[in-house]
């Protein structure tokens, strides 16, 4: 009786080592699996996710700024935003802009006018100018990637934005104004 005792325990515990083999190798094939399957989650959600574009400035015109005498202040080349999504777009996803380059917006009508800094990557000075290119208001040094509203003290139709300290740099003020020449129609 001892010997079948003893045979009986020696299969017990075959049996759960053999369990307990069976049940090491499901854990890893598991895990293999699961790990297989996170592989291929990620590849399909980074090869679904938008990359950043990053846009590069294109000269579209040349403007000019001077006082309200018409002295001429300083010439930068510009980029035009004539339409919604190229307004919508403005200068986000900028790296960088050369000090003598800017964006000109230009508006179907004269109206208040408010932008924001979303998604842009530079601090730029605003300044906003009326329908008859006249300088109505001006935002120096903007926040960077803020919802921040920046908006004209007076109706305008144009805005211009250029590198943030420009407007000091070259005491572009309210009651100078704007003129340009564009690849684009003239407005």
């Amino acid at each position: 009786m001892a010997q079948k005792k003893r045979k009986k325990t020696t299969d017990t515990k075959k049996s759960k080592q053999g369990f307990t083999q069976k049940r090491k190798m499901q854990i890893v094939v598991v895990s293999v699996l699961l790990i297989v399957a996170a592989f291929f989650v990620i590849k399909n959600i980074t090869r679904h996710t938008p990359e950043v574009e990053y846009y590069h400035f294109t000269k579209e015109g040349e403007l000019t700024f001077s006082d309200s005498l018409g002295n001429l202040k300083v010439k930068i080349d510009i980029e035009i935003a004539d339409n919604d999504f190229e307004r919508q777009l403005g200068l986000m996803n900028r790296k960088s802009m050369k000090e003598n380059q800017g964006m000109l917006f230009i508006f179907p009508f004269e109206r208040m006018q408010s932008f924001w800094m979303r998604n842009t990557l530079i601090s730029l000075d605003m300044i906003f100018v009326n329908k008859d290119k006249k300088i109505v208001t001006i935002h120096k040094y903007t926040k960077v990637l803020s919802d921040q509203s920046y908006p004209s003290s007076e109706p305008a139709k144009y805005v211009v934005e250029v590198n943030a300290g420009f407007t000091d740099k070259y005491n572009i003020q309210v009651g100078d104004r704007i003129d340009w020449m564009g690849t684009k129609l003239s407005y």
